[in-house]
């Protein structure tokens, strides 16, 4: 394990990039969307979870997901991600990619990362360990990575590291962190990963205002360079990095527009954000 210096040092790999997290012919979104979900439908034990839901996102774009609970934003997260398997209906990643035939690892391998409401980090390790644990290596060669380590992969550390808040932190035991600083390193690892697509559940639940704020800050960097989607309750937190909502209702989009617009929505009034 490397001490979590971040000045370069010899590797014996290429430099990794970060403005570019994967190569671009690799994810074909040239004729349409990063994201296609149609007509997904998932029942269980009768319960339609998900009802003829359709949805797009586009490559750099930042999308919100809002609605009560029980409305299926979870089980949407679950077929994009390979959890489960849609009754009916398609799921593509690019144009060629489709999600409903892939299994959990590969989806993940190929650009989506999703982070959970909890914070799941390595807490006896470092900041710097955790973010390398996360790299995409072989990690068969754990014990001799630090001689590994090449300077693109510890400039991806460090760019990590200021873009997550936690420069300066990078000897930290995980352990030691507030729980919002937690969720943001959790954000680094899935960095790490180089994604194309990252799903945020719930990302500012129990964070302090201050917190609250610089996350917002965060994701709206993340937006562009990759495709966010994010999950969540906090409509204050949503008015902050909001473009485009979508209003998930049992199982099927009900709305979708500005955040002045579904605001102003009475279907959305009526079922979720009241009056």
């Amino acid at each position: 394990m490397s001490d979590g210096s971040i000045h370069a040092l010899p590797g014996t790999g290429e430099g990794v990039g970060y403005s570019h997290p994967l190569d671009p012919d690799r994810v074909d979104t040239r004729h349409g969307p990063i994201l296609y979900l149609d007509d997904i439908t998932v029942s269980f034990d009768g319960f339609k979870a998900l009802n003829a839901l359709s949805l797009t996102i586009e490559r750099g774009e930042l999308r919100c997901i809002i609605g009560p609970n029980g409305a299926g934003k979870t089980t949407m997260m679950d077929v994009i991600t390979g959890k489960t398997r849609p009754d009916a209906g398609t799921a593509f990643f690019g144009q060629t990619f489709d999600l409903t035939r892939l299994p959990e690892t590969e989806i993940a391998r190929l650009g989506i990362g999703r982070k959970f409401q909890k914070p799941t980090v390595f807490e006896s390790h470092t900041v710097f360990e955790n973010l390398e644990l996360a790299m995409k290596t072989d990690k068969r060669v754990r014990p001799t990575l630090f001689a590994r380590l090449s300077s693109g992969q510890r400039e991806l550390i460090a760019r990590t590291l200021q873009t997550i808040r936690l420069a300066g932190s990078e000897h930290r035991l995980a352990g030691s962190l507030s729980h919002g600083q937690k969720q943001w390193l959790e954000i680094g690892m899935l960095l790490m990963q180089e994604p194309e697509l990252i799903l945020l559940d719930e990302p500012v639940a129990g964070m302090t205002d201050a917190e609250t704020a610089r996350t917002a800050e965060l994701i709206l960097e993340l937006a562009g360079t990759h495709s966010v989607v994010v999950v969540e309750h906090d409509m204050d937190f949503v008015g902050k990095i909001a473009r485009t909502v979508t209003v998930l209702h049992e199982g099927s989009v009900l709305a979708e527009g500005s955040m002045s617009a579904v605001q102003a929505d009475e279907r959305v009034i009526e079922v979720y954000l009241g009056r």
